[in-house]
């Protein structure tokens, strides 16, 4: 039986608060049976080990609400890249041979990336259907239409936006700008917020408010609990990726010129710009109060928003093509997909190439880093599995083209095709 790394932590915890408790007790004991020979020094020696006891038991304690707070839990997937800092890297555990459990056919495709939580993915399609999927068996619990009417062959707005979710409800912009709150359980819609332009980057939940942005040129902070609007915040030009945040900023680029805007989380006021030298097409990430992100021109970036600096910049000479894939973000390296049919990972201090893998078709898909393995689409039709090192240790043939990245929790992957008739995969162990 696998054990977590949240329950480690669990039992170290509560194996140390045993051994002071039992301390204690030894305490308690000793000091009742040699109380009539014990001087007041000795008394207050006692008193203040009793009290140094208590204050260990008291820091245990909240240590233990801190890790359990922050453990990763690695049984859900909820947002396009695992969490506000866009990162893509699971700690979950996946087999060493995956095997494709069950595929469900759309009639469109599937560009967004999945959510997964509590034993069932949730998927939207280009066809405008949101679908609830039981993640063991790949039935079918629910499935939602942006257009509700009685004929099921009727136009309706697809999603290709990634999805994101709470404990309650689904969320999904799509591609005639209405963001969509949709009920876990019944699969009803809880309500809708209409912007003027298309939806095509994913939302992050903070709290109790949503955010995410348009191509009508802005930032939208939506209330979960009813879809009012918190805020909205002008980005100057149409949002293409998902914001990230770092404390209480987001981040954000509209297409009207390269310049990285920053947003207060509570009042959507700006708090910032930061002149960029391209265009940002996919969704930054952040580690260490610095952002990384590819761009329009095919050039990898890191950025120390805070100097509004550079620290490091890399390309190809004459192979710089656009790169609409998310980086993912481990302690020594960023690796992110590009047009160019390659997955590149750099080093993160310094941005030297550390290596790459070629494939035989555009790599939009967006990396995950899962352990030891990065799991990522090409338009190639492969699924592939890379080593940390970049060498192939495992390849799916989809036959059909895939944009959209994978979910992973512990035991499956869930990821999409994009083409006519596309299919929902999810792998794991039979």
């Amino acid at each position: 039986m696998r054990i977590s790394q949240q329950q480690q932590q669990q039992l170290s915890v509560d194996e140390a608060i045993a051994s002071i408790i039992s301390g204690s007790a030894l305490a308690v004991r000793s000091r009742r049976q040699g109380s009539h020979q014990r001087s007041k020094p000795a008394l207050q020696s006692s008193i203040l080990l009793s009290t140094l006891r208590s204050a260990c038991l008291s820091a245990l304690l909240a240590f233990m609400t801190f890790a359990n707070v922050h453990a990763e839990d690695t049984t859900s997937w909820k947002s396009f890249r695992n969490g506000p800092q866009n990162l893509g890297v699971t700690e979950a555990t996946l087999p060493d041979e995956l095997e494709l459990l069950w595929e469900i056919t759309t009639p469109d495709g599937v560009t967004s990336t999945p959510v997964i939580s509590n034993g069932k993915t949730y998927v939207g399609s280009l066809s405008g259907d949101l679908h609830s999927i039981d993640l063991k068996t790949g039935k079918v619990e629910w499935s939602y239409r942006t257009k509700e009417s009685a004929n099921p062959k009727e136009f309706a707005p697809g999603f290709n936006a990634p999805l994101s979710m709470n404990d309650k409800l689904v969320f999904g912009g799509d591609d005639f700008g209405i963001f969509h709150a949709v009920n876990i359980e019944t699969g009803k819609k809880a309500w809708t917020f209409e912007t003027e332009g298309e939806i095509v980057g994913g939302s992050i939940v903070i709290k109790d408010n949503v955010i995410f942005g348009s191509h009508d040129g802005h930032l939208y902070c939506l209330n979960t609990h009813t879809g009012e609007k918190v805020w909205a915040a002008d980005t100057g030009g149409p949002v293409n990726g998902t914001p990230c945040v770092i404390g209480n900023l987001t981040f954000t680029t509209g297409c009207d010129k390269p310049i990285l805007r920053v947003f207060n989380l509570e009042t959507g006021e700006e708090a910032g710009e930061v002149p960029l030298d391209a265009l940002l097409l996919a969704s930054a990430a952040a580690k260490d109060d610095k952002l990384y992100f590819g761009s329009d021109g095919g050039i990898a970036f890191a950025l120390d928003w805070q100097k509004k600096s550079l620290d490091w910049e890399f390309s190809v000479p004459n192979r710089k093509q656009q790169m609409q894939s998310s980086p993912a973000i481990t302690e020594t390296a960023i690796i992110l997909g590009s047009r160019d049919k390659t997955l590149y990972a750099l080093d993160r201090k310094t941005g030297e190439l550390k290596w790459s893998f070629q494939t035989r078709g555009r790599v939009d898909s967006s990396p995950v880093v899962c352990g030891k393995r990065i799991f990522f689409g090409s338009s190639d039709k492969n699924i592939y599995a890379l080593n940390l090192e970049g060498q192939e240790v495992w390849k799916y043939y989809a036959k059909q083209s895939i944009t959209g990245s994978p979910a992973i929790v512990d035991g499956y992957m869930v990821i999409g095709t994009d083409s006519s008739n596309g299919r929902i995969l999810c792998f794991g162990k039979k």
